[in-house]
């Protein structure tokens, strides 16, 4: 069976690959989850983020955005001390001031699934690359993400990483057209909105 080229670096890629990479996610715990794990990213392999993601869900109370808006002092220096995650003081102050503005767009739109599904007018891009080095490191939809992210005050959500976070969440299908995944990805696609 035919995968994309990266998901066979290690297990735990292939793993993300086959079950969860690019599946459209409209829940808004787990949309949170990836803004916080695709931040953490930020000049890393995605790969040292999977293999310290159950350390993320516990260090971050299983990303209850609620619970980390009200993160003190205190828990951020513990939070720099936990070898469990990227110790990277401006990741860590960056999940607490997304979690704050997770919860005014929450507020705002009603739901974050509503409000993020929108840079793709509620459907996954269904792409069809032939080889993984056609895929673009960025896109029209994922730079006015960022900025409109940034202006909301979220932060390391620069164009790439949106991008990333489009592909992670199934905003966009980014399978080659040879993976078993593309298909399969394509018939879970329901529009949100």
């Amino acid at each position: 069976m035919s995968k994309c080229r990266w998901a066979l670096a290690s297990a735990n890629e292939e793993h993300y690959h086959d079950l969860e990479w690019g599946v459209p996610l409209h829940d808004d715990h787990k949309l949170f989850e990836f803004l916080i794990l695709e931040g953490a990213q930020a000049g890393l392999s995605w790969r040292t983020i999977l293999n310290k993601r159950d350390n993320y869900r516990q260090a971050f109370d299983h990303f209850d955005a609620t619970l980390i808006a009200a993160y003190t002092e205190h828990k951020l220096a513990a939070l720099a001390e936990n070898t469990g995650i990227i110790r990277n003081r401006l990741k860590i102050a960056a999940a607490v001031a997304n979690a704050q503005a997770f919860l005014n767009v929450q507020a705002e739109f009603g739901r974050f699934d509503t409000y993020i599904w929108g840079f793709v007018n509620g459907q996954t891009r269904q792409n069809h690359w032939q080889t993984h080095q056609q895929l673009p490191a960025f896109t029209p939809e994922s730079e006015r993400m960022s900025k409109d992210l940034q202006k909301r005050g979220f932060k390391f959500v620069g164009k790439t990483i949106c991008y990333a976070y489009m592909q992670a969440v199934g905003m966009v299908n980014d399978h080659t057209v040879d993976c078993f995944r593309h298909a399969e990805v394509q018939l879970l696609d329901i529009p949100s909105l």
